[in-house]
């Protein structure tokens, strides 16, 4: 009898499983009440739209291996290029706001909800709004920032997300793709955006303005906006035989022609959520201080793909042209703040990939939509100060380095002079966190 009760127990548990995953709303847009203030979401509403853009003639890095002989001429090809486009739409936007996307098993296509109106009409406006790049990682898409792109858009940005080809959870290929092709993909479409913009019968006109654009990047996507932000790459890089085959990274290599042009002028600042390459050797001291605009960088203490001492902390403290700050969630691992909340149905094993579908989103201390929150703040404040030049920005981000040393005191309706608990944050909200500064010549 005993054996019978946990038999329908179990069916009747795995049902309720299979009804709940059956009727998931994943949502990108969530805000917990202990949400950091800037974290809230903006006054414009905000449509989406995809865009199918094709980068001519680029190397084609899959049809090279360095155990054959170098080509000559190299393979090249139109290289294909999605990208997802949140903007300010107008007020009476309404309609579908599904985003369908694939997750890591590249076979399970779910449905993502936040407040984006798929094709909604773009807001009328005599100021063009800045542009944001976001780039994933490897393995990612377009959709796996969503939660940052809408909540930027709502803030008044366009924002360009972008599927690297190669690098997608149904395109993965070769790495020596991602390495090459990610700063490159970068300002290809930084490019084509503003070719749109200047058409006077594309959405774009007047609606964004390229002049003044950020870039964030995640993992692979960090070590990009890296390499556009000035980073040179090493000798050491170029050669490793499981790199970019026959030397095809040496376009981003330190003191050569082609990246003493970067970075970009119209990109003003860029923020790397977990970017990776220190930890291997794809920077030095020398490389590194090529960086020439502000950056932002995130991590968790404990990232075990990037690094976070020999990773991501050496980035933030080699890039000595420039201010820069460094956010560091203590504990965390390398899904610091960057990948939404993991879509209930990623919550399996899958058997080719060996783990949990859910892993590649979650955290194992840090609840992700708290993170979400978290760096949609930090970002709100980063891009206020250095593409909106608001200098009420400048508050969010004077802080004591480590939250835990924050003294929350008020007398009389207002702070005293010993209040030290960071701006933004209610009381008690900030803890387990570091924000770090350096300027340029540190």
């Amino acid at each position: 009898m005993l054996a019978t009760r946990r038999s329908t127990l179990l069916s009747t548990l795995l049902m309720t499983a299979t009804l709940s995953v059956a009727m998931a709303e994943n949502r990108i847009d969530t805000q917990r009440p202990d949400a950091p203030e800037l974290a809230a979401y903006g006054d414009f509403a905000v449509g989406v739209q995809s865009l199918e853009l094709t980068n001519p003639d680029q190397i084609d890095i899959l049809q090279l291996d360095n155990a054959q002989p170098k080509p000559d001429p190299l393979p090249r090809y139109d290289r294909p290029l999605t990208v997802e486009l949140w903007y300010p739409a107008d007020a009476s936007a309404s309609g579908d706001t599904a985003l369908k996307a694939y997750l890591r098993d590249a076979t399970t296509e779910v449905s993502l909800e936040g407040i984006g109106v798929r094709d909604a009409q773009a807001l009328s406006t005599d100021t063009p709004f800045p542009l944001v790049l976001i780039s994933h990682g490897y393995p990612g898409n377009r959709y796996l920032l969503s939660h940052l792109a809408e909540n930027l858009a709502s803030k008044g940005h366009v924002v360009a997300s972008i599927d690297h080809t190669d690098s997608t959870y149904r395109t993965q290929a070769a790495f020596g793709s991602t390495l090459v092709n990610r700063s490159l993909d970068q300002l290809f479409v930084l490019n084509a955006i503003a070719a749109l913009a200047a058409d006077d019968a594309h959405f774009l006109n007047g609606l964004v303005d390229t002049d003044n654009t950020a870039l964030v990047g995640y993992s692979m996507g960090g070590y990009g906006a890296v390499i556009t932000a000035g980073g040179g790459v090493t000798q050491q890089s170029i050669d490793y035989p499981w790199g970019a085959a026959h030397g095809t990274l040496a376009v981003h290599k330190a003191g050569s022609d082609a990246h003493n042009a970067l970075p970009d002028p119209r990109i003003k600042t860029a923020v790397a959520f977990a970017p990776w390459g220190m930890n291997a050797g794809f920077w030095d001291a020398e490389g590194l201080a090529g960086v020439r605009i502000p950056m932002l960088f995130v991590a968790g203490s404990q990232d075990d793909v990037s690094g976070y001492e020999n990773g991501i902390r050496a980035i933030w403290q080699a890039t000595t042209g420039v201010d820069r700050a460094l956010l560091t969630f203590d504990n965390a691992n390398h899904n610091a703040g960057a990948p939404m909340p993991a879509p209930a149905e990623s919550y399996y094993v899958n058997e080719r990939l060996g783990f949990n579908v859910s892993e590649h989103y979650t955290d194992a201390v840090w609840d992700s939509v708290r993170m979400n929150n978290i760096s949609q703040h930090f970002v709100t404040a980063w891009l206020g100060q250095h593409l909106h030049g608001d200098a009420e920005s400048a508050a969010f981000l004077d802080l004591v380095p480590n939250a835990n040393d924050g003294v929350y005191e008020e007398k009389d309706g207002a702070f005293t002079d010993a209040h030290t608990h960071w701006h933004g944050f209610a009381n008690r909200t900030a803890k387990g966190l570091r924000f770090e500064r350096l300027s340029a010549g540190q």
